[in-house]
């Protein structure tokens, strides 16, 4: 086999190893243990390929390795090596044995995966009884141990083979997860479509308010990679709601070498922890905090659509101010998310994309408020339609809205592009000349025949505010004008035809003796 792995090879690896979960465990429970054992599996990689690397040269001094091993960006404990727990795998306890793995690497490594594994359990009864748990994390270990699924660097060469891996059964499991893939994943052109009208800079700070497998938020920060020259001089913020995600994010982060990161756990609209604490503040719990949601020059979320129960018992009295437009309706935390993201802009370089659905552009009541201050506060830039069946989970078709705190102009481009993709039995995709067109069109910000309009806040208010696509992009086709006299005559000649024909088949049927 040649020793340069290929991404090919160490996807399907990964993908075959969900094999010992199927059929037992269901997809939405067995991706954590599966993404979960990639990462332990690929820190040990590394960790060994190091220690290999110095043993070569300072064989005769172990003390000066475990010096060197210090300076590693993390500290793996021999207990929990993977190679430790494979030896291991056919005495009783795999569950327990690599639960205390887990915690020993968190224990070592405080700093960056503080609480990571909290949440995932290898010793759960999720995997049934003892035995077959047992057996189900032998074979998970066995799976692992494979040579394609040897990830040092001294054979990968970076970090964006397992990068990749981490996010192609990302998507994966996304696919098969129905609704709950919403919860944590963004379809990768979506996300590479919003990173590219950010446009984020080096030096700037970015922030998804749902993170999620946090995918979206690190699009961001590779397009400042590919902008500067691999230059990792920005900052990336999340918070996540779901225990299991949030870790899913801090573990993709570390997998893609994004160190300049913070990534919080929590409910974003009840519970905001992205503040800037107040200077002044002091240890007195009798004085008020003065604490404030944090400003970023880059906002992007994907947040669930029409979240029924997001929180309205605390937004009435939210000391962030942010509901002062206008609370959301109690079962639609669309705007909810929106508000919260549009508090969060730097006053002069903050721009936000966020994923929504179409209802937010013409529902009326507390909605049409909001959508109105919005408007005329100037910060809406742009609506972008797009096709249906991209999101997993939904087949409903989703816009992207785009808000600025400093705009050029006082108007809104409405973009159209539902009706281009490309279609897929299960899942339609926008393929590059697709985001191509869009973040042309958008950059240019004037109309285009068909596909997009620039509306002013005349237009925007003789509509009463609705921002309903087909309400300012006109895709209308004509239909071809008939011609009733030439359509006569060609079936004229038609019929003549037809009965020249029959005559001469009865001929040859005569001869025939028919």
């Amino acid at each position: 086999m040649n020793d340069q792995i290929k991404q090919d090879e160490v996807n399907k690896a990964v993908w075959a190893a969900c094999d010992t979960f199927r059929g037992t465990v269901s997809a939405d429970v067995y991706k954590d243990y599966v993404l979960t054992m990639l990462f332990l599996k690929y820190l040990s990689d590394v960790w060994q390929d190091h220690y290999d690397e110095y043993k070569k040269q300072y064989g005769d001094t172990p003390e000066l390795i475990a010096e060197l091993m210090t300076s590693e960006r993390f500290v793996l404990p021999e207990s929990a090596n993977f190679t430790t727990l494979y030896k291991a795998r056919h005495e009783p306890g795999n569950g327990e044995r690599i639960d205390k793995a887990l915690h020993a690497i968190e224990e070592a490594n405080v700093g960056k995966l503080r609480d990571v594994f909290q949440d995932i359990s290898f010793n759960s009864n999720k995997l049934g009884e003892e035995k077959q748990k047992n057996d189900i994390l032998r074979h998970l270990l066995e799976d692992f141990s494979r040579p394609e699924l040897n990830m040092r660097p001294s054979r990968i060469g970076n970090l964006d083979v397992i990068g990749n891996a981490y996010e192609f059964l990302i998507k994966n499991f996304a696919a098969d997860a129905g609704r709950k893939a919403g919860e944590f994943y963004t379809p990768p052109e979506v996300s590479e479509l919003m990173a590219e009208i950010m446009d984020m800079a080096e030096g700037e700070e970015a922030c998804d308010p749902t993170c999620g497998s946090g995918s979206l938020l690190m699009k961001c920060g590779r397009r400042v990679q590919a902008k500067f020259g691999g230059s990792k001089r920005y900052a990336l913020f999340g918070q996540e709601s779901i225990g299991s995600t949030w870790a899913l994010a801090k573990m993709n982060m570390f997998l893609h070498g994004e160190d300049n990161h913070r990534i919080e756990w929590g409910d974003t609209i009840r519970n905001p922890k992205l503040l800037e604490v107040d200077p002044r503040r002091t240890n007195n719990m009798l004085e008020p905090s003065r604490d404030r949601l944090k400003h970023f020059d880059v906002v992007v979320a994907n947040p669930p659509f029409s979240l029924d129960k997001w929180g309205i018992d605390t937004a009435e009295n939210d000391r962030f101010g942010r509901f002062r437009r206008g609370l959301p309706p109690k079962t639609k935390g669309d705007y909810a998310f929106i508000l919260h993201m549009i508090e969060t802009m730097k006053p002069k370089t903050g721009r936000m994309a966020v994923v929504a659905p179409h209802g937010v552009l013409f529902r009326g009541s507390s909605e049409g408020t909001i959508r109105q201050k919005l408007i005329e506060e100037n910060l809406l830039e742009a609506v972008i339609g797009l096709p249906e069946k991209l999101f997993y989970g939904t087949g409903i078709p989703a816009c992207v809205l785009i808000f600025r705190k400093t705009k050029t102009d006082d108007k809104v481009l409405f973009i159209d592009a539902s009706r281009e993709f490309k279609a897929g039995k299960n899942q339609n995709q926008l393929d590059a000349n697709h985001l191509a067109k869009i973040v042309e069109t958008y950059r240019k910000r004037e109309s285009v025949d068909k596909y997009a309009y620039l509306a002013t806040p005349e237009e925007l208010a003789e509509n009463d505010y609705n921002l309903n696509i087909p309400r300012y992009v006109d895709t209308f086709e004509e239909e071809e004008e008939i011609d009733l006299v030439a359509v006569r005559a060609e079936r004229l000649k038609l019929k003549a035809e037809l009965a020249a024909l029959e005559d001469k088949m009865d001929g040859y049927l005569r001869e025939l003796g028919y």
